[in-house]
């Protein structure tokens, strides 16, 4: 199944929206991660510590259907992201 990499740069908005949006994101990815889908998940975070944005690692059926699935992520839909990049890829490493 082909492998997409989410990388969503936070907007000025985000550190006043991320905690309410937060659980609804989180809930978002989870029916992917339950089916094993999602093999990585987790926030881009500042040189202080803070996030800055999220990147996510998963598999989706073909390119439209993992832009659908981010297009509905309550982080782009609610303002958390200003902007996000998706693209294909192919794991190398960890090559075993």
């Amino acid at each position: 199944m082909p492998l997409f990499i989410l990388i969503g740069t936070d907007g000025p908005a985000a550190r006043e929206r991320r905690p309410a949006v937060r659980p609804a994101h989180l809930a978002h990815w989870q029916p992917l991660d339950q089916r094993g889908r999602v093999r990585f998940g987790g926030p881009l975070l500042d040189t202080g510590g803070s996030p800055c944005g999220s990147v996510l690692v998963f598999e989706a059926d073909d390119l439209a259907a993992a832009t659908a699935h981010a297009e509905r992520d309550p982080y782009v839909t609610d303002g958390v992201f200003a902007t996000f990049d998706l693209h294909e890829t192919r794991n190398v490493f960890p090559s075993h």
